[in-house]
């Protein structure tokens, strides 16, 4: 209907409502009307009318409306009049108050559903996309769930999009669940596809409060020769949690995920994890698994734990040095002019280093490192500061020592960056890297000086503990590197074990070949229709349930051609690969797929092995690892969902990111 000889009406009060960005008020005789300014379709604009019914049409037009949502935003845009107004928001007096809005609030009808997308023309809101968009947002970045509560968001979001209803804390949460929830279901329905096994890596962690929790992250290759983690469980330990329980605990989340007998092998992030933990795992899982000299390969500890636990045992030896070179760094950076001192001291020694002293952060032991490795650099200016409090200053032998320890703590450095940083850590790579270490553990243990030797000798021991429990699984590995083969573990098992060393290179020998036996057998079960590809590896334990189960392992064994070459014979004979930076080991399987088809299933698994479980952020990290305060004060499961469903979408997002790093911590703190 045609409004006609009507002239706009004075306005005798200031029009707060929104809804007049989208009305014209008009007055005819006594009688005041709401010109809709996309349909001029008049209503009532008295104001004992209110503004529903006005908010209402405004729904309804908005739906027949071929404006797009910008266009709407801008009607009221040029209206001076109109400064935006949300929770007592002040602006500084110098902006101009023209460049901002009132935030359109829409109320849905009582029959429109709240999910159903509204077509503006040229562009779609869906509601419930929004909302599920903001959870993931909020899962992805590690944000507080009370970010949705924060005022500047809540303007930020209606000057965006006026019709998404910002949420409550309350809800965005089950939002969270329910993302959780489906991602769970499509992670849970990937493993059971999934041809290879499973490699699971068991984390402590622990919060501000002193709360215990337990990551259990499963690592592999998948199809695509491509290795994978995926955090599965972050189970929060009550103070009632023994060490019995933690078995439980683990177990339950294997038969949970239904990957009890899919998995291959565990790493636990602790050397001194106690054993009994193992076993009664490995007693629940035995009846389908293989019992591969004496579990070994079933029981793994992370190697960059090790070194960080040998490493903090040089930094407490030396820890009288370290609080004197501490003081002395101290006393040096306490004013401009002692430094400048320092300096010309320096440059009269004829030291041309650009190194600056450093004070050290101790919860990083490798900032204690470099604080004493610059510091030994400058001791004979430390020497030269007369001012410097005689309680600071080092002897001879001190200096002498601090030298020793700073090249200890230089090669762990070393070797766990090569760990840490690597972003595809298949198991190859460790041997070597750890070999190294045994070998300047056992020169270190013939040092001279008492001191040194002594502390070495501890460091060595700890170590050993290890070896027994890796070194076969870590040379198992390195066989399987096609650059090496057997002649890396002769190589390097020449050194460690010196007159003894043939016995170790035929364990290791002897280890590869009774895996490769197992895999052959199931391999066999897999072409006779009764077994599957991925299932659990064939038990040489003795099961009173079968007594024909060794059956399987006989007939493989008998029905062999004593002229037949297996695929780790062929492997072996073969001449090695060429050594080159760009190769990699993943690649090479999967192309002599077709040449090793027993092989290749077996390097799969191998090679997937987590042989260490520290990301890059957390290698040097002294405390161990911590949630922050807002993760520990979620309930457990709301903390598990964000924790887990961060890892999954931060790894779907790294998969359309070539260059994006391989890991997704399960932290407050940012990958990138």
């Amino acid at each position: 209907m045609e409004v006609a000889n009507e002239s706009t009406a004075k306005k005798p009060k200031r029009l707060t409502s929104v809804v007049w960005n989208h009305f014209e008020r008009v007055k005819k005789a006594d009688i005041c009307y709401a010109v809709c300014v996309h349909c001029n379709k008049k209503l009532s604009g008295s104001s004992n009318s209110g503004t529903t019914h006005l908010r209402n049409h405004l729904m309804r037009c908005l739906k027949r409306s071929n404006y797009d949502v910008s266009q709407l935003l801008a009607v009221k845009r040029r209206k001076k009049e109109n400064t935006l107004t949300i929770a007592n928001i002040s602006y500084d007096e110098g902006q101009r108050k023209e460049d901002y809005m009132k935030p359109t609030i829409v109320k849905y009808e009582q029959d429109q559903r709240k999910d159903e997308a509204f077509n503006l023309g040229s562009s779609w809101f869906d509601p419930e996309r929004s909302r599920l968009d903001l959870a993931r947002m909020i899962i992805l970045h590690g944000y507080p769930l009370a970010m949705v509560e924060h005022v500047g968001f809540k303007v930020f979001v209606k000057n965006m999009q006026p019709l998404f209803d910002v949420v409550h804390n309350s809800t965005i949460e089950l939002s969270c669940v329910e993302i959780y929830m489906k991602e769970k279901q499509r992670i849970y329905d990937m493993l059971s596809k999934l041809q290879g096994r499973i490699n699971l890596a068991i984390e402590m962690w622990s919060s501000p409060e002193n709360s215990k929790y337990v990551c259990l992250t499963a690592h592999y290759v998948d199809d695509e020769w491509k290795l994978q983690k995926k955090i599965l469980n972050f189970l929060t330990l009550d103070s009632s949690h023994t060490e019995d329980m933690l078995s439980d605990v683990i177990i339950k989340c294997l038969m949970d995920w239904d990957i009890d007998c899919k998995l291959f092998s565990m790493t636990f992030d602790d050397c001194s994890t106690n054993d009994d933990i193992v076993l009664r795992i490995k007693d629940q899982i035995s009846e389908s698994r293989p019992r591969l000299s004496n579990g070994q390969l079933l029981d793994v500890r992370s190697a960059a734990h090790v070194l960080n636990s040998i490493a903090q045992d040089a930094i407490e030896a030396l820890q009288v040095v370290i609080q004197k070179i501490r003081g002395s760094v101290k006393y040096v950076k306490s004013s401009q002019s002692i430094l400048g001192k320092f300096n010309e001291i320096s440059q009269q020694q004829g030291i041309n280093n650009h190194k600056i002293v450093v004070l050290d952060y101790p919860i990083r032991w490798n900032s204690t490192y470099m604080m004493l490795e610059t510091a030994v650099e400058y001791r004979n200016v430390f020497h030269h500061l007369p001012e410097l409090d005689p309680d600071f200053a080092l002897s001879d032998e001190e200096w002498k020592r601090a030298s020793s320890i700073v090249s200890y703590l230089k090669l762990l450095i070393e070797i766990i960056n090569v760990f840490s940083s690597n972003k595809c850590p298949t198991a190859n790579i460790y041997f070597p890297e750890i070999c190294h270490v045994h070998i300047q553990l056992i020169e270190w243990c013939k040092s001279s000086d008492a001191f040194l030797s002594s502390l070495a000798t501890k460091m060595k021991a700890k170590f050993d503990k290890y070896w027994s429990k890796c070194s076969l699984g870590l040379a198992v590995a390195a066989i399987l590197d096609p650059r090496f083969k057997m002649k890396l573990v002769e190589y390097y098992y020449s050194q460690i074990y010196g007159s003894t060393a043939l016995e170790r290179i035929k364990e290791a020998s002897d280890g590869i070949k009774e895996l490769f036996n197992a895999y052959s057998i199931c391999s066999t079960l897999i072409d006779q229709g009764s077994a599957l590809p991925g299932s659990s590896l064939p038990s040489s334990s003795n099961d009173t349930r079968d007594k024909l189960k060794g059956f399987d392992k006989f007939l493989h064994e008998t029905s062999q051609s004593q002229t037949a070459i297996s695929d780790l014979e062929k492997y072996l004979d073969e001449p090695m690969f060429p050594r080159n930076c760009d190769f990699n080991i993943l690649n090479w399987w999967r192309v002599h797929t077709p040449r090793y088809p027993i092989l290749s299933m077996m390097a799969r698994d191998v090679l997937g092995t987590p042989m260490s479980t520290v990301a890059q952020e957390f290698a040097f990290n002294a405390g161990g690892r911590i949630l922050d305060s807002n993760q520990s004060s979620l309930p457990p499961d709301t903390r598990q969902a964000l924790i887990c469903t961060r890892d999954w979408l931060r790894t779907q997002s790294d998969d359309a990111t070539p260059s994006s790093s391989h890991y997704a911590l399960p932290l407050y703190v940012e990958a990138n």
